[in-house]
């Protein structure tokens, strides 16, 4: 155990890579920054224009992480409870939408529920029309960003075990109250470090919307749309697109701020225990 107060010494010539992979990640928004003309934000922010996408993307992204909760949270419990290849193959399904480009989750969403897709050809027999609608926005952002939650929630319970599981279920606990008294409260960290990044996943989705949901002002365009289309020369104008992007990176700090305070949280609780 190392001892209170000492810390692991790393190599001094370690600092030379460091601060140029520090300033390799800082150094463009800094740039971002100082292209921002600062007296326009106030006009640029509340245009009507980026206020809409603003709203959009903030309804999208909360019932986007309604829809992963919903969803997520009892596939990871299937997959963390899970072993041998059942597991490897659910864990390596469900976290393929991290590794591909957004771009061919658009497409796969298209292919599964467009007009000619498996289910979107049946649907639209009742009438039914999902791509390019705002519950394809909803859709499209959790389809990239539930495996975060997933990832989280199950590498929490993986590390707790099923020890307490086991002990409630001889003791005679129903299982469903096993799950609300224990499983619940063992996910507790990694359901809380997933719903964040979820969110912050879902807010700055654009690769599987674009495709999959379009580009309709009021309807699909979220904020990254808008800052795409500001700078394709229509809708916005360049000064609301380095708003909404100061926003965004904003809201990603703000999430790393709650992780960081929560993990800081954790750890004296644990030293504590």
């Amino acid at each position: 155990m190392t001892p209170t107060g000492t810390r692991t010494r790393l190599p001094l010539w370690l600092g030379i890579p460091a601060a140029v992979g520090a300033a390799f990640l800082v150094l463009p928004f800094a740039a971002l920054l100082t292209h921002l003309d600062w007296t326009a934000v106030p006009a640029a922010i509340t245009s009507p224009a980026a206020l809409q996408a603003l709203w959009l993307s903030l309804g999208t992204a909360t019932a986007a992480t309604a829809v992963c909760l919903l969803l997520g949270v009892p596939l990871a419990m299937f997959i963390a409870r899970s072993s041998g290849w059942p597991a490897t193959l659910m864990r390596t399904l469900t976290t393929l939408p991290l590794v591909l480009p957004p771009l061919v989750g658009g497409i796969a969403l298209l292919s599964f529920l467009g007009r000619e897709g498996i289910l979107g050809g049946w649907l639209l027999q009742f009438g039914i029309r999902i791509p390019f609608t705002t519950v394809a926005v909803v859709i499209a952002q959790s389809f990239v960003a539930m495996p975060f939650l997933v990832i989280a929630i199950e590498g929490s319970l993986r590390t707790a075990g099923t020890a307490h599981e086991l002990v409630a279920a001889s003791l005679g606990a129903h299982p469903f109250t096993v799950f609300r008294r224990v499983t619940l409260p063992l996910a507790g960290p990694g359901l809380l470090a997933g719903t964040v990044l979820c969110f912050a996943r879902a807010l700055g989705e654009f690769g599987a919307t674009a495709l999959f949901a379009g580009n309709a002002a009021g309807v699909t365009r979220t904020m990254p749309l808008a800052i795409y289309t500001a700078f394709n020369g229509a809708g916005v104008d360049e000064n609301t697109a380095i708003a909404l992007s100061l926003l965004l990176i904003l809201v990603a700090v703000a999430v790393l701020l709650v992780m960081r305070g929560w993990r800081a949280d954790d750890a004296v609780a644990g030293t504590i225990r």
